[in-house]
């Protein structure tokens, strides 16, 4: 790492300047998000987000850490529309999931939002069966002809979740009845039931134990080979362990993004380095 003395904190807050790093992929045909030039206001014009811009490639997980109120959420609520069900939000600039404008006139949120899932914080099991959570989305959108066909989407989508040997003999019991970890579990094979292409994940286990997180963490690494995934984290360990590339956002901008190891190991950018070292956060 870079060992020049370190300059104020508040000077380089006054600095952050371009992004640094490699935001975006060079090669078209690997970009599954691309955003240009993202911002994002709240009640009375107050900017939250400034001018962003990064690829997000396909079969790929990318962290987004930095510290508290850095606009991390707000930014991965872009990426679908969650933000749209904000009261006096609004979102500037492009964003593109396969080269088609996400805020076209013609694109419905709610079928966005199947191609793009999310999954929160905190656990959000609907009050409904084991079943019936991750039978919703399906029966929403019709993708099931009949019985057999929606079992076998909930079959496939608990075992893709790692859950359904846990679960098999208790379909019909309430999934608020799980454990913290598998109802995190059962809150992802909810979002797969309608064949995204895209999982967000919003700190999904800040509020979990350590082996209920490992597990999630295993699961992440699973699902990379169907799926694309962007997971806003505060576990820097987390973000190392499981990404193949890191986003460090800073007052509402995107300061850096490039290889995980790199970004860990010899970030571009003072504010990068000073955070991962535990110097603020």
């Amino acid at each position: 790492m870079n060992t020049d003395p370190k300059p104020d904190i508040h000077d380089l807050e006054q600095k952050i300047g371009p992004t640094v790093g490699e935001p975006f992929i060079a090669d078209e045909d690997k970009i599954k998000i691309k955003c240009r030039n993202v911002d994002v206001y709240y009640d009375n014009d107050v900017q939250a987000i400034f001018d962003n811009n990064i690829d997000i490639g396909k079969n790929e997980i990318l962290a987004m850490i930095g510290p508290s109120g850095c606009g991390k959420s707000t930014f991965i609520r872009c990426l679908n529309r969650m933000n749209d069900t904000i009261p006096n939000c609004r979102v500037e600039g492009k964003i593109e999931l396969d080269g088609k404008d996400i805020h076209r006139k013609k694109q419905d949120p709610v079928l966005l939002r199947a191609r793009v899932g999310m999954v929160f914080q905190k656990p959000n099991p609907f009050p409904k069966s084991v079943y019936d959570n991750v039978a919703y989305g399906p029966r929403l959108h019709g993708l099931a002809k009949n019985r057999n066909e929606l079992d076998e989407i909930v079959e496939t989508s608990l075992t893709k979740a790692g859950l359904f040997k846990e679960v098999k003999d208790k379909l019909d019991k309430s999934g608020t009845g799980l454990s913290g970890g598998q109802q995190q579990r059962l809150c992802i094979a909810r979002a797969i039931a309608v064949s995204p292409e895209v999982i967000l994940m919003d700190e999904p286990t800040s509020a979990l134990d350590p082996i209920a997180t490992a597990t999630i963490e295993e699961l992440m690494s699973e699902l990379k080979e169907s799926y694309t995934i962007a997971i806003v984290t505060h576990s820097m360990q987390q973000a190392a362990r499981i990404s193949q590339r890191t986003a460090y956002f800073h007052l509402g901008k995107l300061v850096e993004v490039s290889d995980t190891n790199k970004v860990f190991t010899n970030p571009e950018h003072q504010l990068t380095e000073n955070y991962i070292t535990g110097r603020f956060g």
